[in-house]
């Protein structure tokens, strides 16, 4: 009997022995912990196991509660590194003391290095730096409540393989906060494309403020419902992809080749509407020729297709180059050696749409670039024909991703309460039809957040919108005026909160604007303000606005970076109907002719794209678009 017990305690030790702790994704060899406050370690581990953490040549220790959760702090640290740490056993190396940024948001987040790399090639091609570190949190959903860690990832050290498919504004912007701090920088990128910003907000926070939101997690918590919808779209498309693969002449009878007779089919130039038609579904094909000379003929490429309406499969000479699945990306297909010959080559594009009608996008590259650095512009006419039309595809109404709170559940909570120095808030593409709500859901998020981390002053830097779409010469209204609004206005509002104005750094035909490097430095020049210089001047603001007759004059919180001529600016009389006003200004004073009788009303560059807006600080950045009432 005492030999069978004592091989029970022995295995029972043994089980002991070889059990680890368990720390969340957040907590791996290369992190960048937070310096200058405690710094929280949690994880998992047996009950009533002792946890011991040596971090810089001390130790600190707890023990597991009755359902395996522990948690201790350690002291905050100066900056500096890369250190060891050790949690029991788990061993992580290369850990620096520095700053933590928090990155979250849409798809303008999103906006990979690579994509922008056209812009700074240089730039990234000729830095790197191990004080740097990038963590991406992978997307995930959960519509029934908070989960505990995030999907399996990594910390790694900026270089440019690390960073290719990192967020162009965190790249950038870890880059600047250590040029300004000289300290470890730590960025994590939480973001989403299309993501609307209840996907970001509390259930709680949904169920208290916005009911509507909420009756529809609600609805959707039910998994079988979800699966149902989700396995009755996927379905849907397969079947649309499939019949039109099987009714398309282009692939039955070979569109993409190069000895393919066009010469029946339509010719266009490439900005017209190529179909003919106000709408069309399905595919549709366009061709040309493209002439190469013996110079170049078998030579490696890559094709610049701009960027192309929806999705495109490409072909140069009856091969496939490339293919890209929805609008946004720029189309770079490599050429590899070999496929471009002598003389004619044909370049075939097939258009794929569900809804809208096939378009090449303006004011973007087509060319082909060879190795050599030369460059062969593409023809600005095209041969195109008919694939094979299409009805719309039946789609239910679901995307979990963008249902409230589940992002907030999934990608944000598991990450409280690692210390951050702040946040960069950019959003609100998804959310241009409710700029009336806007400021309160903008004014929650911050607020939730920040309870959250329990951090009431975690800094918090706002994107505003940039400019998009075609511009216009009359006063507009516009869903995109009315969230730059809110924004501005929530930063404005909430303390520590600023916001970075991006109202120059926009693309008339791209919602994805490539100035990334750009709105970082503006975002770093924020959190200069927010955190350690409270003088550093951001973006002017009118503080004031009275009229004389017909005259308004607006005066600003700073000097204006040249005097003269404004543009952009629009004035109400009491029948709230705006017209176009004159500007001119110098110093810290503007002044507004319109021929309103009773100015009542001001607002600034209030457009989807006000592309003449011209108000800039000596610091070089622009005023934000505002409204006004006349006499405040």
């Amino acid at each position: 009997m005492n030999r069978f017990l004592s091989l029970a305690l022995l295995f029972a030790c043994s089980l002991t022995s070889s059990a680890k702790v368990r720390l969340p994704q957040m907590f791996q060899s290369g992190m960048v912990v937070q310096r200058g406050c405690s710094i929280p370690v949690w994880g998992q581990a047996d009950s009533g196991e002792r946890v011991v953490v040596s971090f810089r040549k001390k130790s600190y220790e707890t023990f597991a509660d009755a359902n395996g959760h522990w948690r201790l702090e350690l002291p905050q640290q100066k900056a500096g590194g890369p250190y060891r740490m050790a949690v029991n056993d788990v061993v992580l190396d290369s850990v620096f003391v520095g700053d933590v940024w928090l990155c979250s948001g849409q798809s303008n987040i999103d906006v990979t290095v690579e994509r922008v790399y056209p812009q700074y090639t240089h730039v990234i091609d000729d830095y790197a730096n191990d004080h740097i570190r990038l963590l991406r949190v992978l997307t995930d959903t959960d519509t029934h409540g908070p989960k505990s860690n995030i999907k399996q990832t990594s910390w790694r050290a900026l270089n440019r393989d690390n960073a290719w498919t990192f967020s162009a504004v965190g790249y950038f912007l870890g880059r600047e906060m250590f040029r300004r701090a000289g300290v470890p920088q730590g960025i994590i990128v939480n973001s989403l494309g299309g993501s609307p910003i209840q996907a970001w907000l509390a259930a709680d926070t949904i169920r208290n403020h916005f009911p509507a939101d909420y009756q529809r997690l609600v609805y959707y918590q039910d998994d079988d419902v979800v699966r149902a919808l989700q396995t009755a779209n996927q379905q849907a498309s397969n079947r649309w992809q499939r019949q039109m693969d099987e009714y398309d002449p282009g692939l039955l009878q070979g569109y993409a080749q190069p000895d393919f007779d066009d010469h029946a089919w339509r010719e266009v130039r490439q900005y017209d509407n190529i179909t003919g038609r106000p709408q069309y579904v399905g595919s549709f094909w366009a061709r040309q020729q493209v002439d190469i000379d013996a110079a170049h003929a078998g030579r490696p490429a890559r094709l610049l297709l701009g960027t192309l309406f929806d999705m495109d499969y490409t072909y140069l000479n009856g091969r496939e180059v490339g293919r890209t699945y929805y609008q946004y990306p720029p189309r770079r297909y490599d050429i590899p050696a070999g496929v471009l010959r002598e003389g004619a080559n044909t370049l075939a594009v097939r258009f794929v749409t569900k809804g809208g009608n096939p378009h090449f996008i303006k004011e973007k590259p087509y060319k082909l670039v060879f190795d050599d650095g030369s460059e062969l512009p593409l023809s600005d006419r095209w041969r195109v024909s008919e694939g094979a039309p299409m009805p719309r595809c039946p789609q239910a109404d679901i995307s979990v991703q963008n249902l409230p709170s589940v992002l907030y559940n999934a990608m944000l909570c598991p990450l409280a309460p690692y210390p951050l120095a702040g946040v960069v808030w950019y959003q609100g593409e998804s959310n241009t039809g409710d700029g009336a709500i806007y400021e309160q859901m903008l004014t929650q998020l911050i607020t939730g957040w920040r309870q959250l981390w329990q951090a009431p002053e975690m800094p918090f830097v706002v994107v505003q919108l940039a400019n998009f779409m075609e511009p216009s010469a009359q006063p507009q209204e516009s869903g995109w005026s009315l969230v730059r609004e809110a924004q501005r206005l929530a930063a404005k509002h909430v303390p520590q909160t600023a916001l970075a104005v991006t109202i120059d750094l926009g693309e008339t035909v791209d919602i994805h604007p490539l100035r990334k490097r750009e709105v970082a430095e503006r975002v770093a020049l924020a959190f200069d303000h927010l955190k350690w210089n409270p003088r550093t001047q951001l973006s002017p603001e009118v503080t004031s606005a009275t009229a004389d007759g017909t005259v308004v004059t607006l005066t600003l919180d700073q000097a204006l970076a040249q005097e003269g001529e404004f543009y952009e600016f629009e004035v109400a009389g009491a029948d709230g109907r705006f017209v176009n006003a004159q500007a001119s200004g110098s110093g810290r004073s503007l002044r507004l002719t319109s021929g309103v009788s009773q100015p009542r009303r001001v607002r600034y560059a209030w457009k989807n794209n006000p592309i003449k807006a011209n108000v800039y600080g000596l610091n070089g950045l622009p005023m934000s678009p505002f409204q006004m009432e006349v006499g405040k």
